[in-house]
């Protein structure tokens, strides 16, 4: 005889199995191979999607004239025009294609649009979509109002503040990394904020990577501290700090050396300066996890990052961290357990907690152990898991109550 399911039945025997698929467009001026923390963060998202067996449309400018698409079976690449930015080499900011984006997305609609990045080709990208009426979600990964001074756009500063404003406010919802910057936005005028978190790659960070031989290279004895600065060397970067910090560790022990890796408009400057340090140029993949686990204490007195992922980096590499109290720092570091920090802008403060590290080598192991112990639960399939659920919301939203079947009400027979 026929039989009604009741709800909870028909629950448990259906949904498991209706994953649905998303075709998700996703914008961004940057994307691997280039070296950067939104490029890095977009990478490990969209490969998170394409695991998943969402379909990609991804929007980004050609960088240059042998960047050519690179698609799969789940990847499609659309390159757009683009500009250099200003003191940023090898990066481009993409010109607006409000036109050929709707065009694209009329041929080829996606379920949702992801807007990583607020240039020209960010905007263009949010007025197709709202004008054809796809669900927008946006990304805020750099305090580009904090950044302006430092490339030449001080005055505009709050002309910057009101566009990025007005700019999220028509996105369907914000995605931030964390609760402070979440606070700080909402203080600030905007709606419809949520948090994504970042991850780490433990396979690749970590304290077994540690090399002899490379430390060997940078001409540092088995018994010598290594303070370690990963990241691009640029004015928003406050490496003057990193600098007085190092000098003032080694003032405590003599046997203190600075390692540098990474590249940008500074590194020629500073390297001119200080012929002491060690300047490693840019690293990526197996070469950057040994040069973070080489090293003992990470100094990072950044004031411009919405998150930071080397913080993570240098945390499951089994570094002591000393940052300021914001971004990735505020959330996952316990002074004194997992790491040490200093209130924002109290230099003095910052140097002293790095000084505290240079002859404490008990210190530092204790530190980097619970550093890399801390970062180990920040799994990058959680991270994707709640970036997912946010697209498939805004993708596939709940019908009106009127709308809803009441499975609780349906007749039973049997």
């Amino acid at each position: 005889m026929l039989r009604v399911m009741d709800a909870a039945e028909f629950t448990c025997q259906t949904l498991p199995s209706m994953r649905p698929q998303l075709r998700i467009a996703v914008v961004t001026e940057t994307y691997p191979p280039e070296v950067n923390g939104v490029a890095m963060t977009l990478g490990r998202l969209v490969n998170g999607l394409q695991v998943r067996n969402h379909q990609v449309q991804l929007i980004r400018p050609r960088q240059n004239a042998d960047d050519q698409p690179q698609p799969t079976a789940t990847l499609s690449e659309h390159l757009q025009r683009g500009i250099a930015l200003p003191r940023y080499d090898g990066l481009k900011m993409g010109l607006p294609a409000k036109a050929a984006l709707t065009r694209l997305w009329t041929r080829q609609r996606p379920d949702v649009v992801q807007i990583a990045t607020e240039g020209p080709l960010g905007w263009s990208a949010l007025a197709a979509a709202n004008k054809l009426r796809l669900p927008v979600a946006s990304d805020f990964h750099t305090n580009f109002h904090s950044y302006s001074s430092h490339y030449g756009f001080g005055l505009l500063r709050r002309a910057i503040v009101a566009y990025l404003r007005k700019f999220h406010n028509k996105a369907a919802v914000t995605l931030v990394p964390t609760e402070g910057i979440r606070r700080e936005l909402i203080a600030s005028g905007y709606e419809n904020i949520e948090i994504i978190g970042r991850g780490v790659d433990t396979k690749q960070f970590h304290p077994g990577r540690r090399d002899c031989a490379l430390r060997a290279r940078w001409g540092v004895g088995e018994n010598e501290t290594v303070a370690l600065y990963v990241g691009r060397l640029a004015a928003e970067k406050n490496l003057a700090l990193v600098f007085r910090a190092f000098d003032a560790m080694r003032e405590a022990n003599p046997a203190t050396r600075l390692v540098l890796v990474g590249d940008g408009p500074e590194r020629a400057s500073w390297q001119a300066k200080r012929p002491d340090a060690i300047f490693c140029g840019t690293r990526i993949g197996e070469a950057l996890a040994a040069h973070y686990a080489s090293a003992h204490a990470f100094p990072l007195p950044s004031l411009t990052a919405t998150w930071g992922n080397v913080t993570i980096e240098a945390m499951a590499s089994g570094l002591a961290v000393v940052a300021y109290d914001c971004a990735a720092a505020e959330e996952i570091i316990r002074h004194g357990e997992n790491g040490l920090k200093a209130l924002p802008e109290n230099e003095a403060a910052f140097i002293a907690e790095a000084v505290s590290l240079a002859p404490a080598v008990a210190l530092q192991r204790r530190l980097g152990t619970a550093a890399a112990a801390r970062a180990a639960q920040l799994s990058w399939d959680a991270i994707i898991d709640s970036f997912e659920r946010v697209l498939l919301r805004l993708a596939q939203p709940e019908p009106a109550d009127d709308a809803q079947l009441d499975w609780s009400s349906a007749p039973r027979t049997g």
